[in-house]
Parts: structure tokens; C-alpha cells; sequence
């Protein structure tokens, strides 16, 4: 299958802004559209992004699918983002939906109906460079979401098509306005985990593998092992909190480790949070050369904040050891780290241990 010979492309719809603006935008440049709303975790049964999104696709005159994808999105991504925390880490569900999933997903299905490209509502953008694709940030500093897209493989990469990746969001609604759709303008932005999107201490005392491990409260410690007080269970507890601890003892301090197997939660100043090198598993890079050679290497490990100087090398295990050239506070084990150089997403992986 040719790309310059299709000029169909696969949308996944989620009933929002974002991808509602991306289906104007892709017809208005001539592609023939089909839009796919995945079903991947209803709140409490909320169908109304399912009926937002039919309703755009027939307004818009495209064909408009459904694909329900519950069971795999509670096994590959629920029930990793639980366990993470039953484990003491810190979980980066975004970052696997997106490289694991949702775009393989659209591609899988983008292949059974014959259609090359495939597209989504992201704020990033695509380059092509010495025969291979690289995502860059979007034209948006305040939405781009390029962090969460360091695994998404090459053949994938090539089939993309990223309609918001040079327009801002306040452009979007805009657009969407000056067309007539008011709904699609102004909606508001999603925030947080999807199946979460407010408080995760919430949902996990509601979810089955939290409840049959009935996890006591527990101990808080100082950094030399003495006891402060009585916290609520460690899973509820992640690296570098201050905020909603239940104590106080007239001076800041932060979660420095979680110790699932005695419960216990040590804490520390901010001081004692920093760290100088990393260490990551499940790593994946567009460039293996770039990756080890770039000389002026960066490291996000959260969405916006902390753009950090590194060098990358290679252990014998096969982990990518990460050495900062400007130290790091609170990073937790489960994290996810990113690496640019320059505007070039170049890879990430998912953070071991630190020290």
C-alpha cells in the first residue's frame, strides 16, 4: 500500500475537541475520513463521548465506527496501573496506552480496512530526517504531548497523520466555533488518567486487587528509621509527595522511598530526593547511534517539567544507564523518561532504580 496513492485515513475520535477539530482539518485537505471511537473505560457508564462523536462524524458527512476495546484496556493498562502501586511505584498509564494500544490498535484496524494513514488529536508533529520519522514537539508549548509518544515504532511513525500537531488550542476552538460547532469549541479539556481523572487513591480502594490485599495503615519513618506516625497504606503514598500526608511537623518534608513489603514510608527532605543517575527497562529508541553520541542529550521524566542535560550508556544487563548533567528530585521507579535532542523525540524508557 502506497502512501501518496491513499488519501484515506483512519481517525480515532474520542468525542472531543481535539479530535473533532482533527476530523475538519484532515477533510479539508482532502482526505477521505473514517473515524473509530475506541471504547476503552466507561466512568460509572458515560456514553456521552460515544454520542459526540457519532454526531460530529454525520454532521461532517464521514463513516463512523465503534471499537470496543474494554477487556484489553482493564488487563494491559487498569490492572498495570494497580498493581504499580501495589508494587510502590509510580505508574505511567499514558505513556503504555498510547505506544502499546492505541496507536497499534489504529493500525491494526486501519489495515483490515485497506486505509494507510492513520491520525489522532495529539499535539505533535512529524519529520522526516535521513530516511527515518521522528516526533517533535507541538506548535503548542501548553499542550504538546510528544512525551508520551517515545515508543511508537517506525512503521507506525511513517502512516502518521497529525493535524493539530501546528495549531494551538485556543486556534481549535476558534475554528470549531467559526464553523458552527459550539459544542465541539467548548468543551472542556480532559485532565488526569482517564478511568481516573481526579484523585487515584479513589479508584484503588474501589478496585477488586487492592481490596483482597487489605493493606493495613502503616508506618511513616525518618530518613535514620524512626517512627513519626501512623499513614494510611503505602500504596496511597508516591516518591516526592509533600502535600496530603496528614501530618505535620512544622518543617517540609517529602516521601524519599516506599517499602511495600513492611508497609513502611520513609520521609525526608527535599535534599535527600536528589538524584544523579538513572537506570531504564523497556527502553526504545528511533536512532540507537544518536541516543549514545548526541552532545547535547535532554531527559524529561514528567510531562512539563524538568528538562535535564544527560549522557545515555548501555549495561551489561541491557538497561540504559542515564547519568544527569543537572540533578533530579523525586524520581520514582515505574516513571517514564523521554529523550531529545534538540527538538527530536529519540526514545524513553521506563525508569528501574536511581541513585
Amino acid at each position: 500500500m502506497k502512501e501518496e496513492e491513499n488519501k484515506r485515513v483512519l481517525l480515532g475520535m474520542s468525542g472531543g475537541t481535539d479530535s473533532s477539530v482533527s476530523a475538519m482539518l484532515l477533510q479539508q485537505a482532502g482526505y477521505e475520513v473514517t473515524g473509530v471511537t475506541f471504547r476503552f473505560y466507561e466512568l460509572d457508564g458515560q456514553q456521552e463521548y460515544l454520542n459526540d462523536a457519532r454526531e460530529l462524524a454525520q454532521k461532517l458527512g464521514i463513516e463512523h465506527i465503534t471499537y470496543d476495546a474494554r477487556d484489553v484496556f482493564e488487563r494491559e493498562i487498569v490492572d498495570y496501573f494497580v498493581s504499580e502501586y501495589l508494587a510502590g511505584h509510580t505508574p505511567v498509564p499514558c505513556t503504555l496506552c498510547n505506544n502499546y494500544l492505541k496507536w497499534p490498535l489504529l493500525a491494526k484496524i486501519a489495515d483490515e480496512m485497506g486505509i494507510f494513514h492513520i491520525a489522532t488529536g495529539h499535539y505533535v508533529r512529524k519529520l522526516f530526517m535521513k530516511d527515518r520519522y521522528y516526533i517533535i514537539p507541538g506548535a503548542d508549548p501548553d499542550k504538546d504531548q510528544s512525551f508520551f509518544l517515545w515508543g511508537v515504532p517506525q512503521e507506525i511513525l511513517q502512516r502518521m497523520v497529525l493535524p493539530m500537531g501546528d495549531i494551538t488550542k485556543v486556534w481549535a476552538r476558534a475554528f470549531a466555533a467559526e464553523r458552527g460547532f459550539d459544542k465541539v469549541s467548548t468543551k472542556r479539556d480532559s485532565l488526569g488518567v482517564c478511568f481516573c481523572p481526579m484523585d487515584y487513591r479513589t479508584f484503588l480502594r474501589k478496585n477488586n486487587a487492592y481490596q483482597r490485599m487489605s493493606i493495613p495503615r502503616g508506618k511513616f519513618l525518618d530518613e535514620s528509621g524512626e517512627f513519626i506516625a501512623w499513614h494510611e497504606g503505602y500504596p496511597f503514598y508516591t516518591i516526592g509527595q509533600r502535600r496530603g500526608l496528614g501530618i505535620d511537623l512544622n518543617k517540609a518534608v517529602f516521601v524519599k522511598a516506599i517499602r511495600p513489603e513492611t508497609n513502611e514510608v520513609v520521609l525526608g527532605t527535599l535534599q535527600s530526593l536528589v538524584k544523579q543517575t538513572m537506570w531504564l527497562k523497556d527502553w526504545h529508541t528511533i536512532d540507537e547511534k544518536r541516543l549514545f553520541t548526541a552532545t547535547n542529550l535532554i531527559v524529561k521524566i514528567r510531562y512539563r517539567k524538568q528538562l535535564n542535560h544527560c549522557g545515555v550508556s548501555l549495561t551489561r544487563d541491557n538497561l540504559l544507564r542515564v547519568d544527569l548533567r543537572e540533578l533530579l528530585t523525586a524520581v520514582a521507579e515505574g516513571q517514564a523518561a523521554a529523550f531529545y535532542d534538540g527538538e527530536l523525540l529519540i526514545g524513553g524508557g521506563i525508569i528501574v532504580r536511581s541513585l
